[in-house]
């Protein structure tokens, strides 16, 4: 087990599932707005990261007001003292039921217990009460949000509304050519760039380039960029070596490696759009190190840019290779569903307007180049440049019916770091871009989408309430009898929202209630994540390169090569295999063990909630003493780190 170094001191950086040097990036603070004071003192929060500014580490100053922001913040921290009060409390509430089954108590604890009834009745209850009554409210507009996205995902079934090329149903249907090379033969080929990012990406490099130089595309058209950030010289090597097998294979395709990786993924994107070539090309492809397109991909993607000027991006849905490899991934495959079959494709039906989800789409390089192109100011630069993209009024196109494979994440660890960036990002991004917002010349209602919807509704308030709501006043009118939450605030409300939210995947129903409690169990990352994105924390500028585990079959792998290299790859997937085998049963290997994870605040927590649901007993509330017993127990499992990546 790992070492316990202080009830809410940060975990360490290493990913679970062992396997592979994580990496982890520490982004330098872009807030040109906020004008720092003492710039040469140290900027402290975070640690271990590489500071991206021209190879080396800068220091941030911070102002007295960041400072006072910091302090009050840490303030949450305070939950693991009330979580040894509602110990204390439950221990005096147990000693005064007791005295009333006629055992003799000490007098000054039948004191003790009288006194603090009179005083939460009269200073501990209103202000619970009423910060209880603004997070009812705030979960209840949410969840009104919510419901309308359904009702408009119903509405495109049933009226089965698809996006569709603006260009002639002959031109969209795109017809295979006798002769791809032959690129005027009656089909719509413009030139294509396609990028692959990647970083120490040694498990999924092979079948990522192999999926994209399969794309059916003709050769003369097409360029692909292996985009190469790994600061380890061995992965580098095999990534440049198949890269050299495509391209002998007549693959267009060029290896790009950076010395200096500032900015990482949106640097990295930056510097190849600068390269003197790509200004022969109109539209570029983007792809994870993970993502395998399909061979038709472009066919289906590329014809909606014709005839339609205004329209500057393309977004495929996600769909995942490892959905059933775990809990942890079935978990995630039901909220990533929902998140592209409702929210991207409702908003992208019905507003033209949606956050770009950084892979799996294609953009018009014009409207990359018109919004100002990729910045390295945030952790989200996919958000960063869709939002900008929408103020220069370009047009987002979300198509459903057109996925693009990929991996999960399957350690708990490698979950929650991706989840903090996706969640600190946002909120760094909105201090950046509001006054924007405001001061831009799309109409109104466009800005209140963007301003209360997009970023604060969806970004903010629900990890705010969701943390607040189930894991803090939810415990603690236990011990404050005299602030309550109704039946369908604990129950009907969050089950009829896991409903609405499982139902584009309806085989994961049987995992609606480890749904609803792994949500919540999530919350407390979420927060802290939004809260470190809102204030500039130093947690708010770290990426940890999300683990991969090269899930695609070597079935698959050997399918997408071209017939010189299907040989070759047999006997090198051949050899790679028996090289596994004889690492597997080395004694050497044996004696290295792999150890969990113990997650302090998930554990602090799990305490405060299951210390909750036994005084539950006592008042007999029993929706309530179910729901903390359940979450409580939600919270044991993740903070021991027993849910996810089988780890010995």
């Amino acid at each position: 087990m790992a070492p316990w170094s202080g009830f809410w001191a940060g975990s360490r950086p290493a990913l679970a599932g062992g396997g592979g040097t994580p990496v982890v990036v520490k982004m330098e603070n872009p807030n040109w707005s906020i004008s720092e004071i003492d710039a040469d003192d140290d900027g402290g929060g975070g640690g271990g990261g590489e500071f991206l500014a021209g190879g080396r580490r800068r220091r941030r100053g911070k102002n007295a007001k960041q400072i006072t922001w910091v302090l009050l913040l840490k303030a949450h921290r305070a939950a693991g003292a009330s979580l040894l009060m509602s110990v204390f409390l439950l221990s005096v509430e147990l000693a005064a039921y007791a005295n009333g089954r006629g055992r003799v108590l000490v007098a000054s604890v039948d004191s003790f217990h009288s006194s603090w009834v009179r005083f939460r009745a009269t200073y501990v209850a209103p202000p619970l009460q009423l910060l209880a009554d603004a997070c009812v409210v705030l979960f209840l507009v949410q969840s009104a949000d919510r419901l309308v996205q359904c009702l408009g995902c119903l509405y495109i079934h049933l009226n089965r509304i698809k996006s569709k090329p603006i260009s002639s149903p002959a031109a969209a249907a795109l017809p295979a050519l006798p002769d791809l090379e032959d690129p005027d033969d009656g089909g719509y080929y413009p030139m294509v760039l396609v990028q692959i990012p990647m970083c120490n990406e040694k498990e999924v490099y092979q079948q990522s380039i192999a999926a994209v130089c399969n794309l059916d595309w003709p050769r003369s058209n097409i360029l692909v960029q292996v985009l190469d950030d790994s600061d380890d010289p061995i992965t580098q090597s095999l990534i440049k070596d198949e890269v050299e097998k495509w391209r002998q294979n007549g693959a267009l395709i060029v290896y790009r490696h950076r010395v200096l990786r500032e900015g990482y993924k949106a640097g990295n994107l930056k510097s190849a759009m600068s390269c003197s070539y790509v200004k022969d090309y109109e539209y570029v492809a983007i792809f994870d190190a993970d993502f395998q397109p399909y061979p038709d991909f472009l066919k289906r993607t590329v014809p909606h840019f014709k005839d339609n000027e205004e329209l500057g991006l393309v977004q495929a849905r996600w769909s995942f290779v490892n959905k059933d490899e775990n809990l942890l991934t079935r978990l995630q495959n039901i909220n990533l569903c929902f998140h592209f079959e409702v929210e991207q494709q409702v908003n992208g039906i019905f507003i033209n307007f949606f956050g770009f989800n950084g892979t799996a789409g294609v953009w018009r390089i014009k409207a990359l180049e018109d919004s100002g192109g990729w910045m390295e100011r945030t952790t989200v630069e996919d958000m960063d440049i869709a939002v900008r993209a929408h103020l220069n009024g370009w047009k987002f196109v979300f198509l459903n019916d057109v996925e693009c494979q990929c991996e999960l994440p399957e350690s708990y660890e490698a979950y929650r770091k991706q989840q903090h960036r996706w969640h600190s990002g946002p909120m760094q991004l909105f201090r950046l871009c509001l006054q924007d917002i405001i001061r831009s010349k799309i109409a109104f209602w466009k800005k209140a989408n963007l301003i209360f919807l997009f970023f604060l509704l969806r970004k903010l308030i629900l990890p705010f309430y969701s943390f607040t709501l189930f894991c803090i006043i939810l415990p603690m009118t236990m011990f404050v009898p005299e602030a309550e939450l109704p039946d369908w605030v604990v129950c009907y409300i969050p089950a009829l929202m896991s409903f609405l939210n499982i139902l584009p995947v309806p085989k994961s129903f049987p995992f609606i209630i480890p749904y609803l409690l792994f949500e919540n169990t999530m919350s407390i990352t979420k927060f802290n994540a939004m809260i470190s994105g809102l204030f500039q924390l130093g947690s708010a500028y770290e990426w940890v390169v999300t683990k991969k585990s090269g899930r695609s079959s070597e079935g698959d792998l050997i399918a997408l090569a071209p017939k010189e290299l299907k040989q070759q790859k047999i006997l090198e997937l051949a050899a790679n295999k028996e090289q596994s085998m004889l690492k597997q049963s080395s004694p050497r290997n044996e004696a290295k063990k792999k150890y969990n994870r113990i997650y302090k605040k998930e554990l602090a927590l799990s305490l405060l909630l299951l210390t909750a649901a036994a005084r539950s007993l006592l008042l007999k509330q029993g929706i309530h003493f179910y729901f903390l017993l359940f979450q409580g127990l939600s919270f044991l499992l993740v903070g021991l780190d027993l849910i996810g990546e089988d780890v010995k």
